[in-house]
């Protein structure tokens, strides 16, 4: 039972992938191992299409394989509630990335973007389609970037 349990909180973990909050940073992990941004604006604790776009769509299975290999995720996060708020330093940031990349302040808008941060596709709302169809959306849009 023990080894199921491993096997399982595992797997649980493959499935979430890891969302930065740094921008900069995120720049420097893409540029040092070859891969695309996605970045991402939501607001997590107001935003219906945000969470189902995250549970649906960047929680499967297919999204975060593809992801790991070959982005750098970044979670732009506008919260309302006064218990979710961010620091205010996480707060500039994320101000200056939608003042940047999301000017009429879209949500979810997913924006995905080469190392140096330049667009090279942006996908506004709740994608009308499959994680699968959406990650090959994903792959396209990056193959034809490069």
């Amino acid at each position: 039972m023990h080894t199921f349990t491993s096997i399982l909180f595992s797997t649980i973990l493959f499935l979430n992938a890891s969302w930065q909050t740094d921008f900069e940073k995120a720049k420097t992990e893409a540029k040092a191992e070859n891969k695309f941004i996605l970045l991402n604006f939501s607001g997590s604790d107001w935003c219906g299409p945000c969470i189902r776009l995250h549970k649906e769509i960047f929680d499967s299975e297919v999204f975060t394989k593809y992801a790991d290999e070959k982005l750098v995720l970044v979670n732009a996060d506008f919260p309302r509630l006064k218990k979710n708020m961010l620091s205010k330093e996480q707060q500039k940031q994320n101000d200056a990335l939608a003042d940047k990349y999301n000017s009429d302040g879209a949500f979810p808008l997913t924006v995905l973007l080469d190392a140096e941060g330049k667009v090279i596709k942006k996908w506004d709302g709740f994608p009308s389609e499959t994680s699968e169809d959406f990650t090959n959306d994903v792959k396209a849009a990056a193959d034809a970037g490069h």
